[in-house]
């Protein structure tokens, strides 16, 4: 099949939201062809929600999707239950196959959210690396090369550190460079941290006789924090299930300088009119522009313009929001921490603490800074911990 190129989106795919294109002159050449790709993109089910991070390369799926190329979304249930040792520097802890089943559920729904599924190729490695026997791994592992594997800078950096990897993560940039292979995949598309895994699927194809797919580095979107990249693990993450007022609120606490990026890389804007809303806003206009943006993608018009009305109800006027959770209990007195993690408003009793150590609770309005306190509890009541995180006490 032979697609219609557009010069001028082709120019979008090669540059916005693009750390490197390897190879970029067989890459534009296939595109200006009309040659329809096979474009892989692969994530391990560790976690069971996709946040911006992700979006970032989904949406650059989306523009390939658009231009009718065959996005494949490449879920690694096989290859979860090792742990990508990408940026690592102690093994990371296996998964279980339930606890695998169990984050892939929402996977493909979330996915969905951004491109189309009905015309998406979903596949699981597992299809292939569960047929594979040992004769075959063998004949894997004679067209990899130890000083290739090792040259990757996670696990030189181990070695030097005397610290042990297993033959099992030393054999991940393998398997995964053997998914293009079974995958037939023109093209690769994943993060900067994912470089070294997929080149390796460079090579190994050349060894199966494939022309050697063309890759795609996607620059890691940093979080919250403003330091480290989006993570779940680390909790700097904005998910694309948010709620509307949690997503507007969470934009709403990115650090100005990372506005115009986020613009670039999260949203559908125009570059033009990304310019010119940095001329004529100022930060915090940009910044609501941005989150208005956002929640739209995700939750539409109606919901977005309900978001920014509730966050400048909150933050602006300083009210109450006009919905919260209701916790119920016949407790009249409730030690803190438990408080935090039975109302769903900590995840943990570390987190909890952490939160009640830095000031970040509020019950009747006065802060909580004795993290062993029991507040004695009144029909009403608001618990309130960071700037937006609320809970209504009901006393049965």
């Amino acid at each position: 099949m032979t697609l219609k190129p557009n010069k001028q989106k082709i120019n979008e795919i090669l540059t916005r939201g693009v750390e490197e294109i390897l190879v970029k002159e067989d890459f534009e050449r296939k595109l200006i062809s009309g040659e329809k790709l096979r474009i892989k993109f692969g994530i391990d089910p560790t976690g069971n929600v996709l946040h911006l991070g992700h979006s970032v390369c989904l949406l650059k799926l989306r523009e390939l999707q658009e231009m009718g190329h065959q996005i494949i979304f490449l879920i690694g249930d096989f290859t979860a239950k090792i742990g990508d040792p990408t940026g690592r520097t102690s093994k990371r802890v296996p998964l279980t196959e339930k606890q695998i089943k169990e984050n892939m559920k929402s996977y493909k729904n979330q996915a969905g959210l951004i491109l189309n599924l009905k015309k998406v190729e979903t596949r699981y490695n597992s299809q292939w690396w569960n047929r594979m026997n040992l004769t075959e791994m063998m004949q894997l592992t004679m067209k990899v090369t130890y000083s290739q594997v090792s040259a990757r800078e996670d696990f030189k950096k181990r070695l030097a550190e005397d610290k042990d990897f297993t033959v099992e993560e030393f054999m991940y940039p393998v398997l995964q460079g053997y998914d293009s292979v079974a995958l037939k995949a023109d093209v690769e598309i994943g993060g900067t941290d994912q470089k070294f895994n997929m080149l390796m699927g460079r090579q190994i194809q050349k060894k199966y006789n494939q022309k050697a797919q063309d890759v795609i580095t996607i620059p890691l979107l940093e979080g919250l924090d403003g330091k480290e990249k989006m993570s779940k693990s680390i909790g700097n993450y904005i998910a694309l299930t948010d709620k509307p007022e949690e997503m507007y609120g969470k934009v709403m606490s990115i650090q100005d300088g990372f506005i115009k990026k986020y613009f670039k890389f999260c949203t559908r804007l125009p570059l033009e009119k990304i310019d010119e809303i940095e001329k004529n806003l100022g930060s915090r206009d940009q910044k609501a522009r941005l989150a208005k943006e956002i929640v739209k993608m995700y939750h539409g018009e109606k919901e977005a313009k309900n978001a920014e009305q509730e966050f400048d109800k909150v933050f602006r006027n300083k009210e109450l929001p006009s919905d919260m959770p209701v916790f119920e209990t016949d407790k009249k007195k409730y030690p803190i921490l438990d408080l935090l993690c039975d109302s769903g408003l900590t995840h943990s009793k570390n987190e909890a603490k952490r939160l009640v150590e830095g000031n970040a609770v509020e019950i009747y309005n006065v802060k909580v800074n004795d993290w062993k306190a029991s507040i004695e509890l009144i029909d009403g009541a608001v618990i309130k911990v960071g700037s937006r995180r609320f809970a209504k006490i009901k006393i049965k």
